[in-house]
């Protein structure tokens, strides 16, 4: 068993698990998505991405890929969040919420993406 592969397909998976649980729940509910669940999100993403940094194959520039747009879609949902909660006045409505939700989404779409390409390539590597 690879230990270094092992840790790539951990932090791939739960990036993806840690966006799940941050997008599950009522879309325009602030109590239903945790501010820190986002961003130990966002940080395990960016682990991720920085690991797919090594792979020089077309899957790896595909994987890296997905991780950027996983990483940019959570890191404005991020901001979003800090800007309602610190700079407007209005503060968390649920449109405002609604938004950081859908971008998580679209980083969850990009999460997924990445885990069935590594299941794919898991599946196609010969020993």
């Amino acid at each position: 068993m690879n230990v270094e592969k092992v840790v790539f397909a951990f932090f791939i998976v739960l990036a993806l698990t840690l966006n799940f649980g941050f997008y599950i729940g009522d879309i325009d509910n602030p109590a239903h998505h945790n501010v820190y669940e986002l961003f130990f999100a966002i940080i395990i993403s960016l682990i991720a991405t920085v690991m797919k940094f090594g792979d020089r194959t077309h899957v790896g520039a595909v994987l890296l890929a997905t991780s950027l747009v996983a990483d940019l879609q959570l890191v404005i949902a991020a901001f979003i969040w800090g800007a309602a909660t610190h700079i407007l006045d209005s503060g968390m409505t649920p449109s405002i919420m609604a938004s950081i939700v859908s971008l998580s989404a679209g980083a969850l779409l990009a999460n997924f993406t990445s885990v069935v390409l590594l299941i794919i390539e898991t599946v196609l590597m010969r020993h």
